[in-house]
């Protein structure tokens, strides 16, 4: 099944109006908090989405794989190591993946998330280790350890879903659900008709769409538009201290 929610282009917030979408979904207790594995290219908007769901109880993430995207892979796995130890989490897994999409260049977008993708707001440096498995290794290891209970969260290009699919073709009808950002149903943000993910690996996409899940998500920019972080609530925001919350503020001011 797929479902395209939204209707209505802003892409800041787009990745964490995805988790939220995905919590307000569910609205289950602590004990059962739903298993997740994000796929990020973090970006300004994946850093938000990331850290919403770290903090986030009614969500269990059980990795975060690192694609290319938004930043280079080495970039995005040193932002997604960061975040992690910022948030004090240093028990989740965190994988590097694809170094590039399938077939084609990789195109970046630093002129947009800053020169460290992370709208050249500095963390300190991470006191979390990278997990030496290789992404779509450790997706496919996850889902057979769980069977019918991971939903794929991926917030970036579908390379590491499409390896991991393409790999193991098994994980499709052990999936829970697949919850994707990306894609649009009424225009881009690339172009007139296609958004960001998607255009960054086509090829990737066309195997995560075509895999035959038992449920799939696309969250696409009609979502993402309707999330307006107001002048107010970030005045609101500012108010508040803490690693975390200081660390958004200054993503988002």
């Amino acid at each position: 099944m797929v479902v395209a929610r939204g209707l209505e282009p802003t892409r800041s917030l787009h990745s964490i109006t995805l988790v939220a979408f995905l919590i307000a979904a569910l609205s289950l207790p602590a004990s059962a908090a739903k298993k997740i594995i994000i796929d990020t290219d973090p970006g300004t908007d994946d850093a938000l989405a990331i850290m919403l769901a770290l903090n986030s109880p009614e969500l269990d993430v059980r990795a975060i794989t690192v694609v290319p995207g938004n930043v280079s892979a080495e970039m995005g796995l040193d932002n997604a190591l960061r975040m992690v130890s910022l948030a004090g989490r240093c028990d989740i897994p965190v994988a590097a993946g694809a170094q590039h999409p399938l077939f084609q260049k990789l195109i970046t977008a630093e002129f947009w998330h800053g020169r460290n993708g992370l709208g050249n707001v500095q963390l300190p440096p991470s006191k979390c280790k990278v997990d030496p498995t290789f992404g779509p290794d450790l997706i496919i290891r996850l889902i057979h350890a769980s069977p019918h209970e991971i939903t794929l969260v991926p917030v970036g290009p579908l390379t590491n879903i499409a390896l991991a699919v393409e790999k193991d073709p098994s994980i499709v009808a052990l999936v829970k659900e697949v919850v994707i950002m990306g894609g649009s149903i009424n225009g881009g943000n690339v172009n007139a008709s296609a958004e960001a993910n998607i255009f960054n690996d086509p090829d990737a996409a066309q195997i995560v769409f075509q895999a035959g899940w038992d449920s799939l998500v696309m969250s696409g920019l009609e979502v993402g538009n309707k999330a307006v972080f107001t002048p107010g609530h970030l005045d609101q925001l500012a108010k508040t201290h803490g690693p975390i919350n200081d660390f958004i503020y200054s993503v988002l001011k």
